[in-house]
């Protein structure tokens, strides 16, 4: 547990040095969440055409009512979360990647979610907005990050590719 938690701590405190630099920031970062606001757009379109999307902003084209989507809002931190998670765990590489795989899109898709609901709720209510946008999403968030993990962990197990012993220290091996 101790290797896992000092693995986990290493892992994120690199991932997100490496991710702050403007130049990273610059052409990685913002260029995602551009195309996070296009996607997001689009799938909006799917019900009201009245949207626009440019750089990272969506905007009603109705009543002009848009959110920009930052750094911070746009799931990377969420995903280097869950990939230091699943790289900390003593597991096959293989199912690492797959997991890691599976989970990026389950955490993207939730946060695709979340961004249209503000967009929506925005429109309707700004103080139902800040208190989605600073607090319940949030969570959510992290709460999808958690549950993705604790699910692929539980499949590893009923896979036999990890076992767990109370009686070691360590308490899981990679098999």
């Amino acid at each position: 547990m101790r290797r896992f938690l000092f693995l986990f701590l290493v892992i994120q405190v690199s991932l997100f040095a490496l991710e702050m630099p403007r130049p990273v920031q610059a052409h990685v970062v913002m260029p995602f969440t551009g195309l996070l606001a296009d996607v997001s757009a689009a799938l909006i379109k799917v019900f009201d055409a009245q949207v626009a999307a440019y750089d990272n902003v969506i905007q009603s084209t109705r009543n002009g009512f848009g959110v920009a989507i930052m750094p911070g809002c746009n799931g990377v931190e969420a995903c280097i979360i869950l990939l230091a998670a699943m790289f900390a765990f003593p597991a096959p590489w293989r199912a690492k990647f797959i997991g890691l795989g599976i989970g990026i899109v389950a955490v993207q898709a939730v946060n695709l979610l979340r961004i249209i609901s503000l967009f929506y709720l925005g429109q309707w209510n700004m103080q139902a907005f800040e208190f989605a946008h600073l607090y319940l999403w949030q969570a959510l968030i992290m709460l999808d990050v958690l549950v993705v993990w604790l699910l692929w962990v539980r499949y590893l197990a009923r896979k036999g590719l990890i076992r767990f012993n109370p009686n070691d220290a360590n308490a899981a091996h990679a098999t």
